[in-house]
């Protein structure tokens, strides 16, 4: 398998997870830790192994009107670099992705359904420190 189709496989595995989980995961943050995805899913409250890169991996979300920015604060370089955002609705629904190179900047944007209120979270994943999760109430 390439590794451009490994890292495909690997986001739609993770993706998957935020699915499936559903309300649970976007309660991440303080609400529930399952210690089986504490290896697997990081955020700034809970960095894991990685606790001197959440600042650079976890993502920032930015919303003015029914425009977000998601961007991660990392540095890109061939050989590390932020692979993919996902913005996902508090019911699941994945409202956007974005894959990246090490040539492009780790920003996405998309545009929120016409009065849209509740949690929103945003993903971003790094080829070298897996898979970070940052959410917002709007």
């Amino acid at each position: 398998m390439k590794r451009r189709d490994f890292i495909k496989m690997s986001l739609l595995g993770a993706t998957g997870l935020a699915v499936i989980k559903g309300t649970e995961v976007m309660g991440y943050e303080g609400k529930w830790v399952d210690k089986k995805l504490t290896n697997i899913i990081y955020t700034r409250k809970n960095p894991g192994r990685w606790a001197k890169k959440a600042g650079s991996h976890a993502p920032v979300i930015e919303v003015k009107g029914r425009k977000v920015k998601v961007e991660t604060k990392h540095p890109m370089s061939e050989g590390h670099f932020i692979v993919r955002h996902t913005l996902v609705l508090k019911d699941g629904t994945v409202l956007g992705a974005k894959t990246f190179t090490y040539k492009d900047k780790p920003i996405s944007e998309y545009t929120l359904p016409e009065g849209y209120k509740g949690k929103i979270v945003a993903t971003s994943f790094c080829n070298l420190h897996d898979f970070w999760l940052s959410e917002m109430i709007i």
